[in-house]
This record gives C-alpha cells, sequence and structure tokens, in this order.
C-alpha cells in the first residue's frame, strides 16, 4: 500500500494478525466513543464510491497538566482522486474537528521516514517533525517519523 498510495497508512493482514491481543484491546479503547472522528468523502450520490478518508482520535496525555492532543490516522485518497485538493480539504476539516470537537490544542502523526512526498504535505500544511520516532509497523527496519502543528 506505500507504494501506491504513500500518504496512505493500510495495515496489511499479516501485521494485523501479528497484533497481540493487549494492542487489540489498547486500538479499540482509543478508537471507540467520542474520543474519535471520521471524516469520508464520497464520490456517489448515495454514498457509496470511497474518495478519501481521514480519522482523528484523541490522544490523552500520561498527566492531566498536559494539553490534550489529537493524532491523525487512516489517512486515504483514491488514486483518481489525487491532485484534485481533496487531501488538503479532509486535512483542513480533520484539524478544525480536532480542536472544535476533540479540544485537542495540537495534532500529530506518523510519516514512513522514506515517504518524502507525505513529509512535503504535510510540512506544507504546518506540520514540523519533532524529533521523535517509532518502527514502522510494517516494517520495524524502518522509522515512522513524529509530526505534530498546533490547532487554534
Amino acid at each position: 500500500m506505500l507504494r501506491d498510495t504513500p500518504m496512505a497508512y493500510v495495515e496489511s493482514l499479516d501485521a494485523a494478525r501479528r497484533q497481540t491481543d493487549t494492542q487489540w484491546q489498547e486500538r479499540a479503547a482509543a478508537m471507540s466513543g467520542d474520543a474519535s472522528i471520521t471524516l469520508v468523502a464520497d464520490g456517489g450520490e448515495d454514498g457509496s464510491r470511497l474518495c478519501g478518508l481521514m480519522r482523528v482520535v484523541a490522544k490523552h496525555p500520561q498527566s492531566p497538566e498536559k494539553p490534550l492532543q489529537a493524532m491523525l490516522i487512516s489517512v486515504y485518497v483514491a488514486p483518481e482522486h489525487r491532485g484534485l485538493g481533496l487531501a488538503d480539504e479532509l486535512l483542513h476539516q480533520a484539524c478544525k474537528a480536532a480542536a472544535e470537537e476533540l479540544a485537542a490544542e495540537s495534532i500529530e502523526l506518523g510519516v514512513h521516514e522514506d515517504n518524502s512526498r507525505a513529509l512535503a504535505f504535510y510540512r506544507r500544511h504546518g506540520f514540523e517533525t519533532t524529533g521523535a520516532s517509532r518502527p514502522y509497523p510494517q516494517d520495524t527496519s524502518k522509522l515512522e517519523l513524529v509530526m505534530e502543528r498546533p490547532l487554534p
């Protein structure tokens, strides 16, 4: 999927099967209730054709005095809709929703270290690398660079 959609993070079935029960429980807790927002762009009147999506989840701080942060996940734009500004609009709406509906003060995301296209896209939208990184889930020999931007 990285080759086809360099801005997307979509988990393979093999990667999903490697997750432990604890990891699935943590994921379910992070993505349930009022702590997540999914934005979907569809290309058909009946909503049946997925053009793009972004999902934002609240990332609760370890300490109560730290501000609430959002995390952008599940970024996807279908090939036939790339280059038309859909990713820009979805990102704008995702940041707006994170600020207004989740009351987050910043938004974070991870970008594959070799993905210069995605790094440039997010930089154009006010994201900066934080200096933090984590192993890329589907190839732990590679890194996912953490990027963040403040929200209004």
